[in-house]
């Protein structure tokens, strides 16, 4: 068995087709089906059923799949070790982290890190919250930045950072626009422009408005905070943004508001897999962000 075919069978069974797994991985299809076939015959089982156009795991390649996965990203840990062993400086940190911190706190964070590791290098992965913790406990990614922090989890760990505040978005103009501060039952005959299913900002407003006395009619739907913002920004009509979204510069922009009823907030954390150690340049990046949003709050 060679790890190639392990590369080989992992891609394929992730993207359900041999053409696309071929195509990211830069071979040709056929040495994708080869590998795949090899494999198959090693084993003496059936890894793969064609299900239409795509592939489906059978049920023992899906109990090889976790296995292989497994070594792989513990393959992949050595490697990173070995050349932190050699030179910490020069090592890797694999980073999750949701959209709406992509705008500018990870920009900051980063740049703030690479002035004293100038070498070190980031790999960068963006998702939702499912998906985050699923990369981080399959090994994909060593860290990641999550909201809301989670309270109880048997497979990751880790500390909260900081806690945000949520403002009203309005569009320019609104009645509400110039107003300092509004309680949030203010807005219970708008339509809200809300982040859709499985994007964490989605419960957080909706909790909020139901702790208002009201459910959220919902308008419009979107996926990033740009569009969010966007959407308000024209019109559409109101939503809640935590402020490290709304740092942004443009000829459309919708008036931000503070909610003084209820107090609306949102926990941003650091976490990692609770059983495994970190590798040596992502601790020192970890111990790195503890210390500067404990220097931040003060």
């Amino acid at each position: 068995m060679e790890l190639r075919q392990l590369h080989y069978f992992v891609k394929v069974a992730r993207k359900e087709h041999v053409t696309q797994a071929a195509e990211e991985l830069h071979v040709a299809q056929s040495a994708v089906s080869r590998q795949i076939h090899q494999l198959e015959e090693e084993l003496g089982v059936k890894l793969f059923v064609q299900k239409g156009r795509n592939l489906q795991l059978t049920p023992v390649g899906a109990l090889f799949l976790k296995r292989a996965e497994v070594i792989l990203a513990d393959l992949e840990r050595s490697v990173i070790e070995i050349h932190e062993f050699l030179d910490p400086e020069k090592g890797e940190i694999r980073l999750g982290f949701p959209h709406s911190l992509g705008i500018s706190l990870i920009p900051q964070v980063v740049a703030a890190f690479r002035k004293l590791h100038p070498n070190v290098k980031f790999r960068f992965k963006q998702g939702m919250y499912p998906s985050l913790i699923r990369d981080l406990v399959k090994g994909d990614i060593d860290l990641a930045f999550i909201s809301p922090f989670p309270k109880e989890h048997d497979q990751v760990c880790g500390e909260v950072l900081l806690t945000e505040e949520l403002y009203a978005i309005l569009p320019p103009g609104h009645p509400l626009s110039d107003e300092k501060t509004i309680e949030l039952r203010q807005l219970e005959d708008e339509d809200f422009v809300l982040f859709s299913e499985g994007y964490s900002l989605r419960p957080i407003v909706w909790d909020a408005c139901q702790s208002a006395g009201f459910e959220p009619k919902i308008g419009f739907e979107g996926e990033e905070t740009d569009t969010i913002r966007g959407l308000v920004a024209a019109g559409m009509g109101v939503s809640l943004l935590p402020e490290l979204a709304l740092h942004h510069t443009g000829p459309l922009q919708p008036a931000k508001v503070r909610i003084s009823e209820p107090s609306v907030t949102r926990t941003i954390g650091i976490v990692h897999r609770s059983n495994d150690k970190l590798p040596l340049v992502a601790k020192v990046f970890h111990s790195f962000l503890l210390r500067y949003f404990q220097d931040r709050d003060l």
